[in-house]
């Protein structure tokens, strides 16, 4: 049976570190509100250039891109977004578990299928498993602007149209509530599926409608991108604060058996004490 000292030290200790994961609950739910917000307010943005698009490519058949043209898949590419860090319980596991899986079920040799990371969790898991990782970055800041992955985005669009690889998939976690964050795979190159808008809006595109995809459809598959990071940038902090709630419920419980069980030691001692000096005191009678 541990000491009194050893059960009183794990009593501190444990207290100590429910400090800081109810400090670290209390930052992921303040940074939640924010990513939130930022990840609503983007919403019409997304729903008015599919709206446009949509108008263009479906309402034409003599309208062509090769951004929404399926061709013969020779390599696949998947943009996996994750976070920088860990303690937010399942949810770059469950991330990157969907990736593997799909890579594993769909390809036969890691030669077929290239991946682009964002967030330090998912590069470093690929790398480690001799998956080629053609391009990253990491260190995305939680108030993220379109300026910081715009490069990447563009480069994902671009390597698509040099015929690098021959579609690409997404996965990310899609925020539902602050309890609930569901893994999503969407297929972002080819523009195959653009969703037809239900409102009755007519548009006259100017020059011409070709000329506009030119310049539309990049545009589009990057804020698909960007739209994608802040939902997942709100789920992250929904994990943590998750996580971190119940890394404090744990704390408290196991100090409450360990306060228990460190008062039934002391009592024991106590009584241990008190049957030593009645049993030397009537040994001198």
């Amino acid at each position: 049976m541990a000491s009194l000292r050893d059960i009183k030290s794990r009593i501190t200790s444990t207290k100590k570190t429910s400090q800081i994961t109810k400090a670290m609950e209390m930052v992921a739910t303040a940074k939640l509100k924010r990513a939130e917000n930022n990840a609503k307010a983007f919403v019409p943005y997304m729903n008015k250039i599919q709206e446009v698009v949509a108008s263009i490519a479906n309402g034409s058949t003599d309208v062509s891109h090769p951004m929404l043209e399926s061709r013969p898949v020779k390599r696949t590419a998947y943009l996996v977004i994750t976070s920088d860090r860990g303690l937010k319980g399942a949810f770059n596991s469950s991330v990157i578990r969907a990736v593997f899986q799909a890579t594993q079920k769909r390809h036969k040799s890691n030669d077929e299928f290239v991946i682009i990371a964002l967030g330090k969790m998912g590069r470093d898991f690929f790398n480690k498993r001799g998956m080629n990782v053609i391009s990253e970055i990491t260190g995305i800041s939680d108030e993220t602007s379109f300026a910081s992955i715009k490069d990447i985005a563009s480069n994902a669009v671009n390597m698509y149209a040099d015929g690098t690889f021959d579609e690409l998939y997404m996965y990310y976690n899609h925020f539902v509530s602050p309890i609930q964050q569901d893994v999503t795979e969407k297929k972002l190159l080819p523009l195959t599926d653009i969703a037809s808008s239900s409102k009755l809006t007519s548009y006259e595109f100017e020059p011409n409608q070709e000329e506009i995809l030119e310049v539309l459809l990049p545009q589009y598959a990057e804020s698909l991108i960007y739209g994608a990071l802040l939902d997942s940038k709100a789920s992250e902090h929904a994990a943590q604060m998750t996580a971190m709630k119940n890394a404090t419920d744990n704390a408290k419980e196991l100090i409450n058996g360990l306060t228990l069980t460190y008062n039934r030691a002391r009592q024991a001692a106590i009584t241990q004490e008190i049957t030593e000096i009645v049993g030397g005191a009537a040994a001198l009678e």
